[in-house]
């Protein structure tokens, strides 16, 4: 192995499956995005009430793109998207592979990332038998959410009556599996405020309205929803930051404060250090620095 191989940044996989109920699927899936040579499992987060696991793993493209179509399989063969078992999660999903992006942490692995994107959405289509969408710059600035609306029933309607075409794969939905989004990135910010007692579903839906990119106090690359979690007997504002180095989490933490009582916070997945600069620690809930932080986490893995 050359010196540049050896100290070559890796690409981060961060795939969201709609399954956050079954720890032995999960386990398989996890199993399964690891299973090729090289790739490492930064941090699992599952969640009954959204009915969601967002896996993060590092590792190079190749190794990377097999990991997410041996998953992709498995959640195939073991996820029914349309009719989850105990009902849907709250999370908006259009599959059982709903996202698989491919993370760039510097600005020069752009382009490795954009081709790794491509391939993972060749492979899924013609390996899988999966219509895939591409969302962000890859997908011309589509959104997530305009692909998610109507979630799986209408999407397949809009696949049926040809409004919407795949970028790859069938123009049909997987029986079982529904659809999946594609994308290349920079890393994101994926974080839940908790609200107090007392502050209904339809005052965090203001709020979320207003903060969203585009609202009324419209903050920049930020995505927003309000969500009811009857399990925990909780309503929480849910966020994507998309520009986590521009917009810390205490700036967006003091412009939800101003609106509704937040009781605690969480961040799913991993966050870049900078992004929690200023926040208060004593309202993250659950949050775990070593495993969470993304620089600490990539030199974790580095070590094992």
């Amino acid at each position: 192995m050359s010196e540049g191989e050896a100290t070559a940044v890796p690409l981060l996989a961060v795939p969201n499956f709609s399954e956050g109920r079954d720890q032995a699927i999960v386990d398989r899936l996890a199993g399964a995005l690891v299973a090729p040579p090289g790739v490492r499992l930064l941090d699992r987060h599952l969640d009954p009430d959204h009915n969601r696991t967002v896996l993060t793993a590092a590792g190079d493209p190749v190794a990377l793109i097999d990991g997410l179509i041996a998953a992709a399989k498995v959640a195939a063969r073991e996820i029914d998207a349309a009719n989850p078992p105990g009902g849907p999660g709250v999370h908006p999903h259009v599959g059982a592979l709903d996202v698989a992006p491919l993370v760039y942490l510097n600005e020069e692995d752009l382009g490795r990332a954009c081709a790794a994107a491509l391939v993972l959405g060749d492979r899924l289509g013609a390996e899988v038998g999966l219509p895939v969408f591409l969302y962000g710059s890859l997908g011309g600035g589509r959104s997530r959410a305009e692909l998610r609306r109507g979630g799986v029933a209408g999407l397949g309607q809009r696949l049926a009556c040809g409004q919407l075409k795949p970028d790859f794969g069938p123009d049909r939905l997987h029986p079982t599996a529904g659809a999946t989004l594609v994308a290349a990135r920079p890393p994101l910010v994926a974080f839940n405020c908790h609200l107090k007692e007392g502050v209904t579903l339809e005052q965090a839906k203001v709020v979320a309205a207003e903060l969203r990119e585009g609202g009324a106090a419209g903050l920049p690359g930020v995505r927003a929803l309000a969500m009811a979690l009857p399990r925990r007997g909780e309503t929480i504002l849910s966020f994507n930051v998309e520009q986590p180095l521009q917009l810390p989490l205490a700036t967006l933490l003091e412009q939800v404060s101003k609106r509704v009582a937040v009781s605690s916070c969480e961040i799913v997945g991993l966050c870049p250090e900078a992004a929690l600069s200023g926040f208060p620690e004593e309202l993250l809930r659950d949050f775990d620095a070593g495993r969470q932080l993304l620089e600490r986490a990539l030199a974790s893995a580095g070590d094992r």
